[in-house]
């Protein structure tokens, strides 16, 4: 003998909601889910990309302007430069060198004692003036 139940419907589907996103165990489902998920995560990841790629660049482009500044400045001190450096060339060339002006000392020195002798000659030449006057004048007051 045989027993027969009467048993419920076994495999019935569940009933689906309508609706954009459903959760359900099948693949199409997940592979949605992952597929959201990835690009919401790299739309994320690029804002947030570009914000620093901005900022990376602003200030790239703020060193870089600096760095134009600081080259100016030193051209300018390089173009001083070579302008003294010209001047002093020019300098040296008319400079007189240190035997020229030993040489223009010494005949300096024999001028200034030539005419030291001289004025120390004319000195004893108008003493010996003097003496004569005062002798001629003593003479000639006395025969008044």
């Amino acid at each position: 003998m045989r027993r027969e139940e009467v048993v419920g419907v076994v495999g019935t589907a569940p009933a689906r909601r309508s609706g954009g996103l459903r959760t359900g165990t099948d693949m199409s489902s997940r592979l949605m889910g992952f597929l959201l998920g990835f690009a919401s995560a790299s739309s994320i990841g690029l804002y947030y990309f570009q914000g620093v790629t901005e900022t990376a660049s602003s200030q790239l482009l703020e060193s870089v302007e600096k760095l134009q500044r600081g080259a100016g400045k030193i051209s300018s001190h390089l173009e001083r430069l070579q302008a003294v450096e010209k001047e002093m060339a020019s300098l040296k060339a008319g400079m007189a060198a240190r035997d020229d002006v030993g040489k223009v000392r010494g005949e300096m020195r024999k001028l200034h004692e030539g005419l030291h002798l001289e004025m120390l000659d004319l000195r004893a030449h108008v003493w010996g003036v003097e003496q004569d006057l005062g002798k001629v004048v003593k003479q000639d007051s006395i025969n008044i």
